[in-house]
């Protein structure tokens, strides 16, 4: 896009050639999960018989935000009908649904004492409705059981289907969050089963159903794209009226998934958080180890004092 200005010293994979990266640079390693609130947070999951994307997508953020006693809940099992190749989540026919899932989601979230949650499942496409009404119920029931949480649900695209949309958008939950994850030229590469337009769907439809929602979605980099395209889809999300944005690196899970083709610089995402404020997201998560719920009641924290964000009662 020719009204795109970057930072001259940012060197961006438009201007040069980039080689398949050997090793991970210093600003991507963490630390390996430990600690006594992260153990509690573990053997909590176990005891209830829940599924956590933190552990099933092997996100790098595990210890830091187990330790400090959040979690993000993945609903639905842990089989999913779609194969996109950067998820480590395994693919095939999964169990019939479990509608005592949300209860033992919300009882979780009362005794971790949260005051806010992220909620998150895998694709049922064997579903019409996808499994739109599992976030339904676990949005009301935590509702019941914890009152004053703030509830955040990264839901799947349902085929940009608004009639299952709007079963979850009927629940009112504050943040309704769905990923875009790469750009348009590479989404058939990474995500054979989904749709660029039917992202753009769930998040126009989710504020047209419900304007006083707060709309989120996020970008991998590193999959092969150029700046100037992640920058377009920026465009594109706030276009949509997205308010929450997040950027990070995409790390390759296994041999088998999607190589990395580069790493991005902490200078890059900096830029690109720089450019996300300016095209007026509310918030901008960008950074290496950034995943979409990371850092997720820190945000909520943030924009509930500026009048961003009103907790809905039960």
């Amino acid at each position: 896009m020719a009204d795109i200005i970057k930072a001259d010293a940012i060197q961006t994979n438009n201007e040069v050639a980039s080689e398949r990266p050997k090793r991970r640079p210093e600003w991507i390693k963490v630390r390996a999960p430990s600690g006594e609130t992260y153990e509690m947070v573990r053997t909590l999951m176990r005891g209830k018989a829940l599924h956590t994307v933190c552990e099933e997508a092997m996100c790098p953020n595990i210890g830091e935000c187990w330790g400090n006693g959040t979690a993000t809940f993945l609903m639905m099992g842990d089989t999913c009908t779609r194969s996109c190749r950067f998820c480590d989540i395994k693919t095939g026919r999964p169990s019939p649904l479990d509608w005592q899932e949300p209860n033992r989601i919300a009882q979780s979230v009362k005794a971790m004492n949260l005051r806010h949650v992220v909620i998150t499942s895998v694709n049922r496409d064997e579903r019409p409705d996808g499994g739109a009404p599992i976030f339904a119920m676990v949005i009301r029931r935590i509702r019941q059981v914890q009152p004053g949480c703030s509830i955040e649900v990264l839901i799947p695209d349902f085929k940009g289907k608004p009639e299952a949309l709007k079963i979850v958008m009927d629940a009112q939950p504050e943040i309704l969050n769905h990923n875009v994850e790469t750009v348009p030229r590479l989404f058939k590469q990474v995500q054979p089963q989904d749709k660029y337009e039917w992202a753009e769907a769930t998040l126009r439809n989710a504020k047209a159903m419900d304007p006083l929602v707060l709309t989120k979605s996020g970008i991998m980099v590193g999959l092969g794209e150029t700046f100037d395209e992640v920058v377009e889809v920026m465009h594109d999300l706030a276009s949509w009226g997205v308010d929450i944005l997040t950027i990070g690196q995409y790390l390759q899970p296994s041999k088998k998934h999607m190589a990395i083709d580069r790493y991005y610089t902490p200078d890059e995402f900096a830029e690109l958080k720089r450019i996300g404020l300016e095209l007026g997201f509310k918030w901008v998560e960008s950074g290496p180890l950034v995943r979409s719920s990371y850092h997720a009641e820190q945000q909520v924290r943030q924009l509930s004092k500026l009048n961003y964000i009103h907790v809905r009662e039960g």
